[in-house]
Order: C-alpha cells, then sequence, then structure tokens
C-alpha cells in the first residue's frame, strides 16, 4: 500500500509562553503543500524499513516511521511490514516532513490492517510521536496552539495562488531557534489575522523565529526580501527554518526556486 506524505508550512508563527515541561505554547496556522515523500508498506515476514532519496540521519530505530509501526504493534495485533521511504522532503527544514512520514505511517497501518481507528484515536497515536504529527491525520488547514497538538480546523483555501519556496540547505538546531526569542503575548488576534485577507499579511502576520534566526543567517533574510522584491504578495520563513516561501498570484520564472501550485 502506497501514500505520498506531504509537507506544511507555517502561516505566520507566535512563541506565547514557556510552558512547565519545558515545550513551548504556540500559535500558527498549518497548511499542506504539495511536495511530497513516497511511503510504502507492505506485509513481510520480519520488520523492516528501508529509506531511499535524500539521506536521512542517525539510527533508524529513531525513525518516526518505525515508532509508529511500534506504537500500532503494541496495542494491535498486526503481523511484520516492511516499509519503503522515498524521502524527497527536505528535514529540520520547518516543512514538518518527518512527522508527516510518521502519522502517514499510523493511517497506512489502519487501513492495510482494517483496524477501524477513528481520526481522534489516530491523533492520539500521532500526538506520541511529535507535535507537529497529529496535524497530519485531516491533513487540512488548521489553527494550532498548545505545544503544536491542539488543532482547529479553519476555511482557508489558497488554491488560487503559486508558492515559491526554497530550502537554503542552512541547518538552524532548535536550541539555535529558540535562543534569541522571548515569549509573549500576540499583538493580534490571530484567528482574525489568518482570516483577513493575504494582501494585509504582510508585516503582521509574524514568524517569530525570525527574531533569532536572522541575524546569524542573513542569506534567510536575504531570501525572504528576494522573493517580496519579485511581487510576493506574502513571504515568510516556515517553523524554525530555514526553508522560506513567498504566495504569489503568478509564477515568476527563478531557476532558483520550487514552484508549487497551492
Amino acid at each position: 500500500m502506497i501514500s505520498f506524505p506531504n509537507a506544511k508550512i507555517n502561516l505566520g508563527l507566535n512563541i506565547v509562553s514557556k510552558r512547565e515541561d519545558g515545550y513551548h505554547n504556540i500559535e500558527s496556522c498549518f497548511y499542506p503543500i504539495p511536495w511530497y515523500d513516497s511511503l510504502e508498506v507492505i506485509e513481510a515476514a520480519s520488520f523492516a524499513f528501508h529509506s531511499y532519496g535524500l539521506d536521512i540521519p542517525g539510527d533508524a530505530s529513531s525513525n518516526l516511521c518505525v515508532k509508529a509501526y511500534e506504537l500500532i504493534k503494541a496495542d494491535h495485533n498486526i503481523p511484520a511490514v516492511a516499509i519503503h521511504l522515498l524521502k524527497n522532503i527536505p528535514m529540520g527544514a520547518g516543512l514538518g516532513g518527518g512527522s508527516a512520514d510518521g502519522a502517514f505511517v499510523l493511517k497506512l497501518l489502519n487501513e492495510l490492517f482494517r483496524l477501524n481507528l477513528t481520526d481522534t484515536q489516530l491523533e492520539t497515536y500521532a500526538l506520541q510521536l511529535g507535535s507537529d504529527c497529529p496535524f497530519f491525520v485531516k491533513n487540512e488547514p488548521a489553527i494550532t496552539t498548545g505545544r503544536g497538538e491542539d488543532l482547529k480546523l479553519i476555511d482557508l483555501d489558497l488554491s488560487d495562488y503559486h508558492l515559491a519556496i526554497h530550502n537554503p540547505g542552512i541547518h538552524v538546531s532548535t536550541k539555535e531557534a529558540y535562543a534569541g526569542v522571548t515569549p509573549q503575548s500576540p499583538r493580534n488576534n490571530f484567528s482574525n489575522l489568518i482570516g483577513s485577507p493575504i494582501h494585509e499579511w504582510k508585516g503582521l502576520l509574524i514568524n517569530d523565529f525570525e527574531t533569532s534566526i536572522f541575524p546569524n543567517h542573513p542569506e534567510i533574510q536575504q531570501l525572504k526580501n528576494a522573493m517580496y522584491k519579485a511581487g510576493a504578495i506574502y513571504a515568510s520563513m516556515t517553523g524554525s527554518g530555514s526553508t522560506v516561501y513567498g504566495i504569489f498570484e503568478k509564477p515568476i520564472v527563478d531557476e532558483k526556486w520550487q514552484w508549487l501550485k497551492f
């Protein structure tokens, strides 16, 4: 059984407060985009995980695809499987690719073995994999709060627009991203802002991580500025970076950027 886990972008990202558990409360809008990995799960004599494409650092046992299988296996009598992952979405880039892979394994196992798990049950499993993972169960535009796991689906349609997106290949660690961020209450009502016309987002819909990251990596800020100069209605870094995207009314020829249709 094959599926195609997709990436997401953050439309705005407010770091609201530090939690007692060491995490931060955030406020953001997750929006799915058509940039895909390829994932296959098939029944096998013994468990195996194989990855292709972009190199995935770390031991395979720590991969969210493997952990997703182990979570389901612990509660349900399912046989061994072989998981094949073709990795196209850059890792550590603010695109949620790894989170999507883990969540999609949960969904594939549910379908393959007819477990009849509800979306709510799948989201509970997904949260054990990571804060971003529950989003990819329904995989629809949502305002997210808490650590990123509290989701409220919203009616936001960007299908009339084009997306320019580029990952400059700069690794930004979570520690670095949070180092220069001071949690604070947002200046604007986030739900109202995300529901306003896209032309009004510039300068108001903010990713707080840019304050921390741009001084250390000016080339990321230059990329955002270049997208505005090229005519973007709205541009931002996604997540904790380093990927930058711009929303355009029509695509513009630029060999450095990947162009996607929402």
